[in-house]
């Protein structure tokens, strides 16, 4: 089994909105044959109350994590990641990695933060109030946003264009039109000069709300052309998705035209060839 395979690095657990606890997970994943597991909680952010960690459940992510590692040392490498979002008050002290995402959009006009990924009416909301009801000005804003956080130099860019998550039958924006691809091509030169590894990740497809990964074709292809590294992630919610998509996702990769794909290990970020 190839390597990639065998390393699931974008995981959450019901400390923030996944449906296993960290016990659970790290026992599916050793009877699995990962080698890898890597949690990324949703870091605490004082805009939410849905689906981020608590400062208390932060502590208690860290201090389970802990003893998960000694627990299946020499089975699985456990490590302690996080997904920061652009608008956490977490630090980010104390974890072996963490994954740079944007999960909401902040309206100037209303002073209120919308999750642009989770109900349709909250988008809808978002770009009628603060947007004058263009879904594609709402876009432009959400890159922006990506490419705020992609100049932090996170380990790994999250879901690079999940705004298009609730788009599926293109009910907001087009994203084949000329200002969605510019403003979403601004985002990937950000990730390029921060030197990010983007994350061709599969979780929007089994969940249902997509039939393609994130990031699409087209901006897997310009990242390739751009001499982008890609790392396979899952953004596993529950035990039955730690690596959903994988083989199918390294296909894709290929036909991208890379040669390569990065895999975070417990020794750090290893190259591996496909």
């Amino acid at each position: 089994m190839a390597n990639f395979m065998k390393s699931s690095v974008h995981c959450h657990s019901t400390l923030c909105d996944g449906k296993n606890t960290l016990q659970e997970m790290a026992s599916a994943a050793c009877a699995q044959g990962l080698t890898t597991l890597g949690f990324t909680g949703h870091s605490h952010t004082p805009c939410d109350r849905e689906y981020c960690m608590s400062p208390r459940r932060t502590a208690q992510y860290k201090a389970t994590i802990a003893k998960l590692k000694a627990e299946y040392k020499g089975k699985v490498d456990i490590l302690c990641g996080l997904e920061w979002d652009q608008f956490s008050d977490d630090k980010r002290i104390g974890y072996d990695y963490w994954i740079g995402s944007v999960h909401y959009l902040h309206g100037a006009n209303t002073d209120r933060y919308y999750e642009i990924d989770f109900r349709k009416q909250d988008l809808q909301a978002c770009i009628d109030a603060d947007f004058g009801g263009d879904g594609l000005a709402a876009a432009e804003a959400y890159f922006r946003s990506v490419a705020e956080v992609a100049a932090q130099k996170p380990d790994i860019l999250g879901h690079i264009d999940l705004i298009k998550k609730l788009n599926r039958d293109g009910e907001f924006f087009d994203e084949n039109c000329d200002r969605y691809r510019a403003a979403a091509l601004g985002a990937l030169e950000a990730a390029r000069s921060a030197g990010c590894v983007l994350e061709v990740n599969t979780g929007g497809v089994f969940r249902g709300y997509r039939d393609d990964f994130y990031p699409s074709e087209w901006m897997l292809k310009e990242w390739n052309r751009m001499g982008g590294k890609v790392i396979i992630t899952a953004d596993a919610h529950s035990v039955d998705g730690l690596t959903y998509g994988y083989e199918e996702a390294a296909r894709q990769i290929k036909a991208a035209g890379f040669t390569s794909v990065q895999v975070l290990t417990g020794a750090g970020f290893e190259t591996e060839e496909i």
